[in-house]
């Protein structure tokens, strides 16, 4: 599992049985934990006044997790530490390092297909063109493209990516899911030969040492020809940064290195043009709850004219997305939008590979640093 300090898996559930160290902030926490232990006939052992061990069999873990949830209430689990052993000799300095807390345990047993689909590989990434506004109701030019993840369960069935990323940030595997994406990404973009820009949805929030994802993503592009200009990495608005100085330190570590960034769904959200300004990004991609019906809505069309002005007046592209019928996009296009996308111009999808079997075995040793970042869960 992912380790806080990003830099090892560790496993916290073995294969016969598991020994649950358990450090309650307090006491009326022990005797709820002490009282379950025993309605269960766990074998269990006070260990200090605020420490209670437990063996579990492998077949109960599941069935002992989930009732943790009635046990013991929400701010219980979060301030409940624990660390977990394949023996019942107290923990070495390697399973202290694992300490996490109950909720975040639970939701990394939840978590075990997506670091099966993880290590295995069962994820892709579509793509979607962008494309150029005064081409676009003639001959489309396309500008870029957005990769879209996407990764499968063990049934093989997609997992929908928002629900993905969600439980990877709830079980503490982010950080490892971002950087599957972005390989995925810039493989897959490499292997169809795609021309253009390639914009990758970018979480802040899952960077916790810039420099080191830095470098495994630019060795990465780097290695398939690819500039770090040619790359965009999409801030969505919806992902609420806690520390906005710390993302703007993030994006400016970036930015030096040459990538540029776009702000995404601008008009939706929360205080988006309060972001906007802090971000200053070189991109913003209008909702596309803005641009539905657009042609017949007056108010819509005040809003995302006074947008397109505020980002021309900044120097900043503007980009359309969600569009669906002609009026829409020409609504769009007589108003100075730069860029357009949405299902008018092609839907999501999976490419073909356009390079030989040798060529592939490159790009994947290409991005063989972006692999290694990720599996350090």
């Amino acid at each position: 599992m992912y380790c806080a300090d990003c830099e090892s898996v560790d496993d916290y559930f073995f294969e016969q049985v598991t020994f649950f160290w358990v450090f309650v902030p307090t006491t009326e926490t022990f005797g709820k934990l002490a009282k379950f232990y025993g309605s269960q006939h766990f074998e269990a052992k006070q260990e200090s006044t605020h420490c209670i061990s437990a063996k579990i069999p492998s077949a109960t873990i599941e069935s002992f997790l989930t009732s943790l949830n009635g046990v013991l209430e929400q701010a219980e689990l979060a301030g409940t530490k624990v660390t977990t052993t394949a023996t019942m000799q107290q923990p070495d300095i390697e399973a202290t390092a694992r300490i996490t807390t109950f909720d975040v345990l639970i939701n990394r047993y939840k978590a075990k297909w997506l670091i099966n689909s993880i290590e295995q590989e069962r994820y892709e990434t579509w793509f979607q063109p962008i494309v150029h506004a005064p081409t676009a109701q003639q001959t489309p030019v396309i500008y870029s493209h957005e990769g879209l993840f996407r990764i499968r369960d063990d049934n093989n069935a997609i997992v929908p990516p928002q629900l993905a990323f969600m439980l990877a940030e709830q079980s503490d595997l982010l950080f490892s899911l971002d950087l599957v994406a972005r390989r995925s990404a810039v493989q897959h973009f490499a292997a169809a030969k795609l021309k253009g820009k390639l914009f990758i949805n970018f979480d802040p929030s899952s960077i916790y040492d810039p420099s080191y994802c830095l470098r495994s993503t630019a060795a990465s592009i780097y290695e398939l020809g690819l500039k770090p200009a040619d790359i965009v990495f999409e801030v969505t608005e919806t992902n609420k940064a806690s520390d906005l100085n710390h993302l703007k330190g993030i994006l400016a570590f970036y930015r030096n290195a040459g990538f540029q960034v776009a702000m995404d769904d601008i008009g939706s959200g929360w205080s988006g043009l309060n972001l906007l300004q802090r971000i200053r990004p070189d991109y913003v991609k209008i909702d596309m709850e803005l641009v539905r019906d657009i042609h017949v809505d007056r108010f819509k069309q005040n809003i995302v004219s006074s947008l397109i002005n505020i980002a021309k007046t900044n120097g900043i592209t503007t980009i359309a997305e969600g569009i669906e019928v002609t009026a829409e996009a020409q609504w769009l296009i007589d108003n100075k939008v730069d860029l357009l996308q949405g299902y008018l111009f092609g839907k999501p999808a999976l490419y073909q590979q356009q390079v030989s079997q040798q060529q592939l075995k490159n790009i994947q040793a290409s991005v063989a640093p972006l692999k290694v970042a990720a599996n350090r869960l």
